[in-house]
């Protein structure tokens, strides 16, 4: 039975890797580029001494990012992911970003890079707007255990696809617009490949924007420069897997001597998941850990999901001659 089991976790898991590949981190709302490439280089310089941000523009930060999330602790072959991403301003006008992933779930494996553009256009002073494409490639496989069960069907041409290697190329394409620098709107669109093959090899007459995830997040200062509280909220609707809406609140407090570094707290609502969050600032590296439970029959069977997320932000200081403009 046992047995059994593990093989229908295995080819469940080829479908679910693949499902999920477009927003795997729930931890979106520190870092928008994990569900828009448009946020490329998008990062504002933080204010010295307090909330809020400089009046640099796009052009002195850059982020270096790890990120972890274990699904499901306890449960044997459940999914684990990690990523190492980097993106940045190029120049005033455009941003870039890169990211190579790894996933495991069961006994399937998957390996994606991919590479964010963003162009940035000041349409008014108080209103900058960036709209950016992003490039993928990604090759899922199981491991060559599965021909060994007993149960291993060698008809099976979806386990047979995965055992060779699947390699998919596939794009994406985000807008994002930032308000007086504290609130911020994005909407991006993912498979456009993919969907438009599905329509020419399937007959099928899927729309070229039938996955999209609309993400919105604002600032309110609160009692002074030192607190702040930022809700988000997400909307998606990714290639098979069901609609999904999202709402956080997190809170942010400056301390220390000259206020320089950050303490933060939130809380995470999905139809059917409740998640905290708990992060800090210090010497330009964020440290952020997350913790989600779900509502559903299957939580009694794990002990949750854990998320870390670890940047850091090198800034570009002004020079003395910007300085004294």
């Amino acid at each position: 039975m046992k047995k059994i089991l593990l093989l229908l976790i295995s080819i469940t898991a080829c479908f679910s890797l693949a499902a999920q590949d477009e927003a795997i981190f729930n931890q979106y709302h520190i870092n928008p580029i994990l569900v828009n490439p448009a946020y490329a280089g998008f990062e504002r310089t933080p204010k010295a001494g307090g909330i809020g941000f400089s009046d640099d523009d796009f052009n002195g930060v850059h982020i270096l990012q790890a990120n972890y999330r274990g699904q499901w602790s306890g449960f044997d072959g459940a999914p684990k992911t990690y990523m190492l991403s980097y993106h940045g301003p190029i120049s005033n006008t455009f941003g870039l970003g890169v990211s190579l992933g790894s996933e495991t779930a069961a006994q399937m494996r998957r390996f994606k890079g991919q590479l964010n553009m963003a162009f940035r256009f000041p349409i008014k002073d108080n209103f900058r707007l960036t709209i950016g494409p992003s490039l993928e490639v990604q090759q899922m496989t199981v491991d060559n255990g599965v021909v060994d069960d007993p149960f291993y069907i060698p008809s099976d041409e979806t386990l047979e696809e995965f055992i060779n290697g699947k390699r998919e190329f596939d794009a994406s394409l985000g807008i994002m617009g930032e308000i007086k620098q504290n609130t911020l709107i994005g909407l991006s669109f993912a498979n456009l490949v993919r969907a438009r093959l599905d329509n020419i090899s399937d007959d099928q007459q899927e729309s070229f924007f039938s996955y999209y995830t609309f993400f919105a997040r604002h600032r309110f200062q609160v009692a002074g420069p030192d607190f702040e509280l930022v809700p988000s909220m997400m909307i998606r609707q990714l290639r098979d897997a069901p609609f999904q809406i999202d709402f956080n609140l997190m809170a942010n407090f400056m301390v220390g001597e000259n206020k320089d570094n950050r303490l933060s707290a939130g809380l995470s609502y999905r139809f059917g998941d409740l998640g905290v969050l708990l992060g800090f600032n210090v010497f330009n590296i964020d440290v952020y850990y997350g913790y989600d439970v779900s509502f559903r029959r299957f939580q009694k069977f794990n002990m949750g999901s854990h998320e870390i997320t670890i940047a850091y932000k090198l800034v570009k200081k002004k020079s003395a001659n910007k300085a004294q403009q």
